[in-house]
C-alpha cells in the first residue's frame, strides 16, 4: 500500500497561512512568494509526487491539492492588498506637511476660485447676441489646408491679396500647403460645403475661434487673437441686409450711445466690401492713442459674398446670395471694457485679471 503524499497537507497549509500572515511588507511578500506558491514551494513538491499514485487516487489527490493551492493564493492576494494599503498610508504620512507653525493670518481666506477669461466671457456674450438675432453657432479647425484658408476664398496661389495676411505655415505635407488659420473665414467654406452636401441651405451662422498672424503686438494687435465670423446665405440677400445686421449688433452689444459706420474696402472674398468701425469707447470719439486719434476703432471687415466663393463650394450664385463679416473678439473686449492696450489680455497681471472675476 502506497502512502499518500498529501498526508501532511493540512499541517503544511496551516504553516503557509502563518507564514503569509507574518509577512510585514510588500518586499517581504515578493521574496517569499516563490516558496509559498512557486516552483520551490511545498505545494509544487506535492504536485510532483502525485505521479506515483493510482489513477483514481491521483485524481482525488489532485483535486484536493488544487483546492488547497487556491486557498493559499487567496490568502496571499489578501495579504498583498493589506500590505499595499499600509505602504500607501506610510507614504502619505511621510509626505504630510506640518503646518503647525504657519501663521493663519498669512493664508488668504476664503480661497479664490478660477473664472473664465475676459476673452472667453466676451465670446459667450457675443454668441448670445447673435443667437438672439437668429444665428446659430458653429466651429471649425485651427489648422487648415491652403485651399480652405485661401483658394476657396478667391485667393489662388501667388495672388497678391495673400499679402494681407501674415501667415504661419505648418511643417506638414508639401511646403506652404498647411497653415494656422489666419481668419475664421475657412469655417464658412466648411459650412457651405456641408449645406450643399446635406441640402440644408439657407445658412445663418456665426463662427467664433482663435486665429494666428505674424503681427507685432501693440495696443490693438496680437499674434494670437480671436475672431467671430458671420455668414448668411439665402435668397435675395443684399448689402442693405448686411448693414442692418451690423447696426443691430453694435447697438445690442455696445449700447445705444455707440455708433457704427461702414467704409469702402477690399477683400478678395466679398464684393462690394467694407470695413466697419465703432466709436472709440476710450475717448468717446475725441481721439486717443488707442484709436490713433481718429475717434473710431475698426472692428472688422464685411461684404457681399463674391460669386467665385459660392461657385467654389457648388452653390448657384443665380439662386443664392449672401454676406459675411468678421471682427475681433479681443477688440470687442477692449472696447467694451475700455482697455487702452490689448496686450493686457495676455500679460497675466493678477491686478488686471481680478477686475473681471
Amino acid at each position: 500500500m502506497t502512502t499518500s503524499p498529501l498526508g501532511n497537507l493540512h499541517k503544511e497549509i496551516a504553516q503557509l497561512q502563518a507564514t503569509i500572515e507574518s509577512l510585514g511588507s510588500i518586499d517581504a511578500l515578493v521574496e517569499a512568494e516563490p516558496f509559498i506558491t512557486g516552483k520551490r514551494s511545498v505545494l509544487s513538491t506535492m504536485q510532483k509526487s502525485l505521479g506515483a499514485l493510482e489513477p483514481e487516487a491521483r485524481r482525488d489527490a489532485g483535486a484536493q491539492l488544487q483546492a488547497a493551492r487556491r486557498q493559499v493564493e487567496d490568502w496571499l492576494a489578501r495579504r498583498r492588498e493589506v500590505l499595499a494599503g499600509l505602504a500607501r498610508s506610510a507614504q502619505l504620512e511621510a509626505d504630510r506637511l506640518d503646518l503647525g507653525d504657519v501663521v493663519v493670518s498669512s493664508v488668504r481666506w476664503p480661497a479664490s476660485t478660477g473664472h473664465a477669461s475676459l476673452v472667453a466671457s466676451t465670446q459667450r456674450e457675443l454668441e448670445d447676441v447673435f443667437v438672439a438675432m437668429g444665428f446659430t453657432v458653429a466651429d471649425g479647425p485651427e489648422v487648415e489646408s491652403d485651399w480652405y484658408n485661401f483658394e476657396a476664398l478667391n485667393m489662388p496661389p501667388a495672388h497678391p491679396a495673400r499679402g494681407m495676411w501674415d501667415t504661419f505655415y505648418v511643417e506638414l505635407g508639401e511646403p506652404e500647403t498647411v497653415v494656422l488659420r489666419t481668419h475664421t473665414s475657412p469655417t464658412q467654406i466648411h459650412l457651405m460645403e456641408s449645406a450643399v452636401k446635406n441640402s440644408t441651405l439657407p445658412i445663418h451662422s456665426v463662427m467664433p475661434g482663435r486665429c494666428f498672424r505674424r503681427d507685432t503686438p501693440d495696443a490693438r494687435h496680437l499674434a494670437t487673437f480671436h475672431q467671430i465670423e458671420g455668414l448668411v446665405v439665402d435668397r435675395g440677400i443684399t448689402f442693405a441686409d448686411l448693414a442692418g445686421v451690423i447696426e443691430t449688433f453694435t447697438r445690442a452689444y455696445f449700447g445705444p450711445d455707440i455708433s457704427s459706420r461702414l467704409r469702402p474696402a477690399y477683400f478678395p472674398f466679398t464684393e462690394p466690401s467694407a470695413e466697419f468701425e465703432v466709436t472709440c469707447t476710450i475717448c468717446h470719439g475725441e481721439g486717443c492713442r488707442t484709436c490713433s486719434h481718429t475717434g473710431w476703432i475698426e472692428l472688422g471687415g464685411c461684404g457681399v459674398l463674391d460669386p467665385a466663393v459660392l461657385s467654389a463650394v457648388g452653390i448657384d450664385g443665380d439662386v443664392w446670395s449672401g454676406f459675411a463679416f468678421g471682427f475681433g473678439i479681443d477688440r470687442c473686449a477692449q472696447m467694451r471694457h475700455q482697455i487702452a492696450d490689448m496686450r493686457a489680455l495676455v500679460e497675466n497681471d493678477v491686478r488686471f485679471l481680478e477686475q473681471f472675476s
